[in-house]
């Protein structure tokens, strides 16, 4: 156990877990799936509907300027302490929506009761399991109570184990006194999945340092993340019937995928890990006459991602030479910084959060995420913002899973951190 634990009362340890996961088992259920080929903000309506059952939550636990705004953010103020509303304010944000990738509709959260170790299976995909070999951490879980989906659909632990936390904690200010603070914001945001989390975010409402609850593992703080880009690639070409198209055709689809082919599997997400960059191929569709693709790329250096890009300039030129009549035009775009620069100037906000993950017993590992949070976008905004762990891991996955644990040392970690900051 670390030697900077502070141990809260069973009572309250206790109180903090069977409320967590009662109210991630909630929230999971409710289906949040964010939309790339959305054009509206937020890009699903279900977003808005779990927004709509957070705010009258937040009011029954007593919170202050309760909202939800025209494009879905929820943003709540935790008054102080008596004696302590002077302190400067801290927020916590956690994001409404799930990933896309994998189906995120009629959640069933399933409990398994002290992981003994061996393999979990799954009631609704027999081809599925989860096990130590997919995620070394679960060695680390034996004893613990784990939560899955029951395989047919992802969890959705991204990021309604946040949320659950955030929630839980302003539950324990409420009913526990002793548990003191400065103002609290807490804010709740659309779309972070598919890079438009705070494209609307009205940073009048928010503080000067905020944290999102968005990583991974127990005891993570995350100050740097990938830099990310978005690319579209429209291929087009001449339809001509099949049976008359020699030297005549010119198949959009089929030269996409000649195209896409040639990125290097050695910069694929499966083939990657650590600080190594990659292309990531989401979506391919088309015809003869027309094909769309979208790519994501990635790296923790600008330089390295402008590579990337250059590299798919050279094959549009090389594509369009050899074969005459296919046009390919690549749209570029810029999602997130690494927030690294921003961060890691703010050294009282990262050590407050050290301090606060070990003050829940648990050692920290600080750690650059293999992804972005909407903490990027802010830090690059001007309101600095670590990420720090929820606790769940395999995320976008049918194996996706959290020890029940995490779910109350999270919520440890938002109490010490609104400790520290009013001392």
């Amino acid at each position: 156990m670390n030697n900077n634990y502070m141990e809260l009362s069973k009572e309250i340890q206790t109180f903090l877990l069977k409320e967590t996961v009662k109210r991630f088992c909630d929230y999971v259920k409710i289906g949040t799936s964010s939309s790339k080929n959305s054009s509206t903000i937020p890009s699903t309506s279900n977003q808005i509907e779990f927004g709509k059952i957070l705010v009258k939550e937040l009011i029954d636990l007593g919170l202050k300027n309760v909202i939800q705004d025209e494009f879905g953010y929820v943003y709540a103020n935790v008054p102080a302490s008596n004696g302590l509303e002077h302190f400067e304010p801290i927020g916590f944000i956690a994001h409404l929506d799930t990933s896309p990738a994998v189906s995120g509709e009629n959640v069933v959260p399933v409990i398994h009761e002290n992981y003994d170790g061996r393999e979990i299976l799954f009631s609704k995909n027999q081809d599925l399991s989860l096990s130590i070999k997919d995620s070394h951490q679960l060695e680390d879980y034996i004893g613990l109570d784990i939560i899955t989906s029951q395989g047919n659909t992802l969890l959705g632990a991204d990021d309604k184990a946040g949320i659950a936390e955030i929630v839980t904690a302003c539950a324990a200010w409420k009913k526990y006194k002793e548990l003191k603070h400065g103002p609290i914001v807490v804010c709740f945001t659309p779309d972070e999945e598919i890079g438009k989390g705070t494209i609307k975010i009205n940073k009048d409402y928010l503080p000067k340092i905020c944290y999102t609850m968005d990583g991974s593992e127990m005891g993570k703080l995350e100050i740097e993340c990938f830099d990310a880009w978005n690319v579209t690639i429209e291929f087009r070409g001449l339809s001509v019937h099949p049976g008359h198209a020699k030297g005549l055709m010119v198949n959009a689809i089929h030269l996409a995928s000649r195209f896409l082919a040639e990125i290097p599997e050695s910069e694929s997400p499966e083939r990657t890990e650590g600080r190594e960059g990659f292309y990531h191929l989401s979506k391919l569709s088309g015809t003869e006459e027309r094909a769309i693709a979208d790519i994501i790329i990635r790296d923790y250096e600008e330089n390295n991602n402008q590579k990337r890009m250059e590299h798919l300039k050279t094959m549009k030129s090389k594509y369009e030479q050899n074969y005459k009549g296919l046009q390919i035009d690549l749209n570029f775009s810029h999602q997130y910084q690494n927030m690294k620069s921003f961060l890691e100037k703010e050294e009282k906000a990262i050590d407050m959060a050290k301090k606060a993950i070990e003050q829940a017993g648990i050692d920290v590992n600080v750690h650059s995420i293999r992804g972005g949070t909407d903490g990027a976008a802010l830090s690059a905004q001007g309101i600095p913002t670590p990420n720090i762990f929820a606790g769940g891991l395999l995320f976008h996955s049918k194996k996706e899973y959290i020890p029940t644990l995490a779910l109350q040392k999270a919520t440890e970690v938002i109490l010490n951190l609104a400790r520290l900051w009013s001392d």
